[in-house]
């Protein structure tokens, strides 16, 4: 009695054998890039510990959005720098904020032609760094916050944002900006993708620099973001954001967070984005740099990895260049 010992080696003789019978393909349909536009400079800012991404002007926005349409990327994510902050982080809500205004420019100049999405958080706009109102005790008001993001949401919504994504991870958040919304006549127009299982990692150190946020007092954000020991926790946060109005969820970060991506795969029919984040994008650069590793094939194999796990959709840094390389 024979046995079908080499079946498995026969589909993989050739490149036109492999492609033919992939369980899981790479499109540039698959990619959202995130963005940073910074209020007060005149040029691009580099951003060392990212190399390749810069803080925009409005202008070299528009300029980098129009790339992406060229190649065929369908979406961007935006983050603001503001040229002022302040406790509350009131500029996220700003209609003259810096965010506000790059959503407006980019609707005008590519009307339906890419999905706009915006973070919605206020780290990026606190004088304190953190995601929301700090109390006397220095730590942060959940319920207090809620009314900052539903201001902020309600702004970007009238701004232009096809999503906007709320990243803070404060309980209630999603129920909160889905009721703004509503109220302000964007029930059918404005999608919520929430941040759900939005983990305290030691990978956004780059991110950080890119939207310039230090914690105050060197805090850190374990006590609302998901503690990355545990996986059957973040099942519980995705649920409720679903339940509260969510029509996208999100794993953050990606490539050490495989296994809670292919958990949410299967317990959750809703699309399912994940972040792969400035932490893992600046090591497979560093390791390029150094000559240690192919950083061409190892990004599409990372970003693979990502898909294969069950992400619908990913956002990275490498979009622009992943759609140049698969054409």
């Amino acid at each position: 009695m024979s046995f079908p010992t080499h079946r498995p080696r026969r589909l993989r003789r050739t490149g036109a054998l492999r492609r033919l019978v992939a369980e899981v393909s790479l499109s540039v349909d698959d990619l959202v890039a995130p963005l940073f536009v910074r209020e007060g400079i005149s040029s691009p800012q580099p951003i060392d510990s990212l190399p390749g991404v810069s803080q925009h002007t409005v202008e070299s926005l528009l300029a980098e959005a129009a790339r992406l349409v060229e190649l065929g990327v369908p979406g961007l994510i935006l983050f603001g720098v503001p040229a002022r902050k302040d406790p509350e982080g009131s500029e996220a809500w700003n209609p003259d904020g810096i965010v506000q205004v790059a959503l407006r420019e980019l609707r005008r100049a590519h009307g339906s032609d890419l999905v706009l999405m915006a973070d919605l958080c206020v780290d990026e706009y606190t004088d304190h760094g953190h995601c929301g109102i700090v109390n006397h005790a220095g730590e942060v008001d959940n319920d207090a916050t809620l009314a900052l993001y539903a201001n902020a949401a309600v702004a970007q919504a009238r701004a232009g944002a096809d999503i906007v994504a709320p990243s803070g991870m404060m309980d209630g958040q999603v129920g909160a900006i889905r009721s703004a919304l509503d109220a302000d006549g964007h029930a059918a127009s404005v999608s919520i993708l929430a941040y759900s299982a939005k983990y305290a990692s030691s990978f956004y150190g780059p991110f950080r620099d890119a939207v310039d946020v230090t914690i105050a007092n060197g805090g850190d954000r374990k006590g609302y973001q998901q503690d990355f020991h545990n996986v059957r926790e973040s099942m519980t946060e995705i649920r409720l954001d679903i339940a509260e109005g969510a029509d996208m969820i999100m794993v953050k970060p990606a490539l050490s967070y495989l296994d809670v991506i292919a958990r949410a795969r299967h317990e959750f029919d809703v699309p399912l984005a994940a972040y792969h984040v400035s932490g893992e994008y600046a090591m497979l650069k560093a390791a390029a740099a150094n000559g240690w590793i192919d950083g061409e094939l190892a990004a599409v194999e990372i970003l693979t990895s990502i898909k294969r796990a069950g992400a619908d959709f990913i956002l990275t840094y490498l979009a622009a260049e992943i759609a140049e390389t698969l054409g």
